[in-house]
């Protein structure tokens, strides 16, 4: 992989694929294809990047699709308020959030930061899930589907991040692999369930060691507005304490 725009100065949180990683990701795509379209109740999609402003007002997006920001006074250098909360391993070192882990400055006061790209009176959509939601009633009324049934696609999400860093974690601009399950609501935790276990095993079925993976939670606080219960399935890339990041996310979206 090399920077974006690498010969002209670089362009923080964007990545250009070489052969090899190129190769790599349409190797990961198609596998995810095969695993996809095998049930025949799943329907592929590929839509715009470009979206209207109504469907992220509708969608909550415009209100609640932000992170925390803070700035540093005398370095103006940016930070996820969140990320520096995460960094504190005490309750003493609570009172160095007012202070600039790079340089001591004093940080300004919290604020929401959105983290759309906007283009004029459209949106570079944040997420792959809206192309689809966008989609549903297209897709009940040309190939009319009974519950329950799935809608795929992959495709590019853009991310206006606070701080890009940690190579592809905090990228502005990334590949989305999403699928959306629509079922009957009293079923949803056992949607859930089964969905969980349909991933894990597919990244089993990749060569990946059963100790290298796992299931991460969300806490109550943690939930995005649209989830009542998230599980990310995590890898053990050795980038934190723990050891373990996240490599996909699972939703159970409010009724």
């Amino acid at each position: 992989m090399f920077a974006g725009s690498e010969i002209y100065g670089g362009l923080s949180g964007v990545w250009d694929y070489g052969p090899l990683g190129t190769r790599l990701k349409e190797n990961i795509k198609r596998e995810w294809w095969k695993h996809m379209l095998r049930e025949d109740h799943i329907y592929p999609l590929d839509s715009a990047i470009l979206m209207n402003e109504k469907v992220f007002a509708s969608s909550g997006h415009l209100e609640h699709f932000s992170d925390p920001l803070v700035e540093c006074k005398k370095c103006k250098r940016r930070f996820r308020q969140d990320d520096l909360v995460r960094s504190s391993v005490s309750d003493e070192e609570k009172p160095s959030f007012s202070k600039c882990p790079q340089c001591g400055g004093e940080l300004t006061q919290g604020r929401q930061f959105n983290l759309m790209f906007s283009a004029g009176e459209a949106y570079l959509r944040p997420e792959t899930a809206q192309g689809i939601f966008t989609n549903f009633k297209n897709i009940l009324d040309v190939f009319h589907p009974t519950l329950p049934f799935g809608i795929a696609q992959i495709g590019k999400a853009f991310r206006n991040e606070i701080a890009p860093e940690n190579f592809l974690f905090r990228a502005r601009e990334f590949d989305q692999l999403e699928l959306e399950y629509f079922g009957h609501p009293e079923k949803q935790k056992q949607y859930f369930e089964d969905i969980k276990k349909m991933r894990i095993d597919w990244f089993l079925n990749l060569g990946i060691k059963k100790e290298n993976i796992r299931f991460r939670d969300y806490q109550k606080e943690e939930l995005a507005h649209y989830s009542q219960a998230t599980t990310d399935i995590e890898y053990k890339f050795g980038l934190n304490e723990s050891g373990f990041s996240e490599l996909e996310g699972i939703a159970m979206v409010n009724k």
